[in-house]
């Protein structure tokens, strides 16, 4: 299973424990931690389920590219890192 950390600005706001998740696609993986933190799922998909525009996803250290569908591919042995963009002086 994918393991899914999620930085630790997110987790001012949402609590999201690194886990392990198993899906085939970003979009499999995040379905599966959503199930156990709905919460997590309004603060980082908007209302048409795609990414914020604040939220970055890193699969084993490449950005996705498919951030409505969320469709990148996820090994087994994938880790995810969901970053939350950061702004100001």
């Amino acid at each position: 299973m994918a393991r899914v950390v999620f930085t630790a600005n997110i987790q001012r706001y949402v609590h999201c424990p690194q886990v392990e998740a198993g899906g085939a696609t970003v979009r499999d993986v995040l379905e599966q931690v959503f199930a156990d933190n709905p919460r997590a799922r309004g603060y980082l998909l908007d209302d048409q389920s795609a990414l914020r525009k604040h939220v970055t996803v890193f699969v084993d250290g490449a950005m996705i590219r498919d951030r409505a569908r969320l469709s990148d591919v996820v090994a087994a042995t994938s880790t995810i890192y969901v970053f939350q963009a950061l702004s100001g002086g």
